[in-house]
């Protein structure tokens, strides 16, 4: 009576067989998952690095305060950066830096620029001098959006040369819109070809004759009409 008492009966006895085997597999199980997450995370990102050209053309704009704008032949502009994309997370976009020290954007003159159908008088210039410009391009659907900061330098021969317009902002394939001025950018397609546009908030300098020729502050317009060129380094 008492050995019958102490015996298991048959099934309860497979499930404690049973259970070493079962905890086992689990615990390998994990290890192996854990495994393989620490290989993907520390598995590095495959990067690819581009140079990327730039390229000003002919029928650009530059638009300021409540004046019509001057029509701009900027042909001749150019700029070199590099280009950088991480093509493990599937993404198009591209980070794009220029070195400010090869972007060489042409002045406003007489022989670049007509206001109201006119060519600018000799001796007006308008001088860029940019300091900053960098930011994404989307490779698959030709979106730009490119950070840029100039400042904009106004003389009338060696009478006159005013302190420099600073001008940020951020010049897209897409739309731009201020409070008095506006613009829409082109997309860049198959052969390098894109729109930019821009609309800045230029601010006072400590020069009271452009303060009050400009009524500053006041917007600008910058449209540019550009090309770019990827190669793989």
């Amino acid at each position: 009576m008492g050995s019958k008492m102490n015996s298991f009966p048959p099934n309860i006895s497979k499930i404690f067989t049973k259970t070493p085997k079962l905890l086992l597999t689990s615990i390998q199980t994990k290890q192996k998952t854990h495994s393989i997450m620490v290989s993907s995370l520390t598995q590095p990102t495959k990067t690819s690095i581009y140079s990327v050209n730039f390229n000003t053309q002919k029928s650009c704009k530059l638009g300021i305060a409540i004046f019509p704008d001057f029509v701009y032949n900027a042909e001749g502009g150019k700029g070199v950066g590099t280009g950088a994309k991480a093509e493990t997370n599937g993404s198009n976009e591209v980070s794009i830096d220029f070195d400010i020290q090869t972007l060489y954007i042409p002045p406003l003159n007489s022989k670049t620029t007509r206001f109201l159908g006119l060519p600018l008088p000799p001796f007006l210039k308008i001088e860029i001098s940019p300091e900053l410009f960098r930011g994404v391009i989307d490779q698959e659907s030709g979106k730009v959006d490119l950070e840029f900061k100039a400042k904009f330098w106004f003389s009338v021969g060696s009478i006159y040369k005013a302190p420099p317009l600073l001008v940020e902002t951020v010049l897209t394939s897409e739309e731009s819109m201020g409070t008095m001025r506006k613009g829409k950018g082109e997309r860049l397609n198959k052969e390098g070809k894109c729109r930019l546009v821009g609309v800045a908030t230029v601010e006072p300098i400590d020069d009271f004759f452009m303060n009050t020729f400009l009524n500053l502050p006041t917007e600008c317009l910058a449209d540019m009409n550009a090309t770019i060129a990827f190669s793989t380094s």
